[in-house]
């Protein structure tokens, strides 16, 4: 069968220990941690399930993004490099994500198919689109390609 996220970020982590990839280690070192920690909680199955995993280290990638661009702002090259770095190794666990030429057109599909013709019913669409395309796009790019869309 196919191993789950939580068992390749486990291999992953005897990997980087022999490669000696400290940013490899560490990001896998913090997902295990937040897996144990969402494991912990009562009434939560013994493993975690891919979706649940890709939710998780959705969010930790955000916060790496964030973290970059506040890093960026500041002029912190080195630790910008350093979270980039880290929400790259997130990443590889993610769904890949769209490029905004194929989000584009995802998103005049579902604005025909709800039937949207104009901002009025931009609603509409995030809700249908928001579902859609979760974990593929960013919520904020959605929600920018739809406005033009409709506007």
């Amino acid at each position: 069968g196919t191993i789950t996220i939580e068992e390749q970020v486990s291999k992953g982590i005897m990997a980087a220990m022999k490669a000696k990839d400290t940013i490899r280690l560490e990001v896998l070192r913090n997902i295990k941690k937040v897996f144990i920690e969402a494991k912990s909680v009562a009434g939560a199955p013994e493993q975690i399930a891919d979706s649940e995993s890709v939710k998780i280290i959705q969010k930790l990638a955000k916060q790496g993004r964030e973290s970059a661009e506040i890093y960026k702002n500041q002029g912190r090259e080195d630790l910008y490099a350093h979270e980039m770095a880290q929400v790259e190794v997130l990443n590889e666990f993610l769904p890949k994500q769209l490029s905004e030429e194929e989000l584009r057109t995802a998103l005049k599909v579902i604005i025909e198919k709800v039937g949207a013709t104009s901002a009025k019913e931009m609603g509409k669409v995030m809700s249908v689109a928001s579902k859609e395309l979760a974990g593929v796009a960013d919520g904020k790019a959605i929600s920018a390609i739809v406005k033009e869309l409709l506007s």
